[in-house]
């Protein structure tokens, strides 16, 4: 480096006129509070991870919780078992990113509706992974396959009856 050269970072204050060095800290001091407590208040640590209790994070979530505990597919499986491709590893971070933001973008302007119900994208992705799980007991895949039925179409809802968010109050 050449004498009486200063070395620079890539953020260097010293680039900035003086009378804009304290506004620009402050600022930044407070974008980074901002972020911090929005992560903290939203337990977003909790949506790394594969933790079903993750979805009680949203209050409109408790009843397809409550009766995904208390179904058969409690025992076995976990919320992204179902509602997160597996196709691998990139799919499913893109896909659960995706659809967190649309979820607290949503939720974060009280836009849920009264009775929830899974958005297009997330239908093909449900649908596949009632196939991949169910392979060796589906004997007429060629309906399931075809496009036109979905498998909740004849059998029972893993989260119970459809009911509006007022139906159950205090589901857990």
């Amino acid at each position: 480096m050449a004498a009486g050269r200063k070395a620079t970072g890539w953020f260097a204050l010293e680039r900035v006129a003086p009378r804009w060095r304290w506004p620009i800290l402050v600022a930044f001091a407070l974008l980074l509070g901002l972020g911090l407590a929005t992560a903290r208040a939203s337990n977003a640590a909790s949506y790394l991870s594969d933790d079903p209790a993750t979805c009680l994070n949203c209050h409109v979530m408790r009843n397809a919780y409550a009766t995904w505990m208390h179904g058969s597919h409690g025992r076995v499986a976990v919320c992204n078992d179902c509602h997160v491709p597996h196709v691998n590893p990139v799919a499913k971070v893109a896909f659960k990113g995706g659809d967190g933001m649309r979820h607290s973008y949503v939720f974060t302007l009280h836009g849920e509706p009264q009775v929830l119900r899974m958005n297009r994208a997330a239908v093909p992705v449900v649908q596949g992974n009632c196939e991949r799980c169910h392979a060796a007991q589906l004997a007429m895949i060629r309906l399931a396959a075809s496009g036109e039925r979905r498998c909740w179409d004849c059998h029972e809802n893993v989260h119970g009856d459809v009911r509006s968010l007022s139906a159950t109050p205090h589901a857990f």
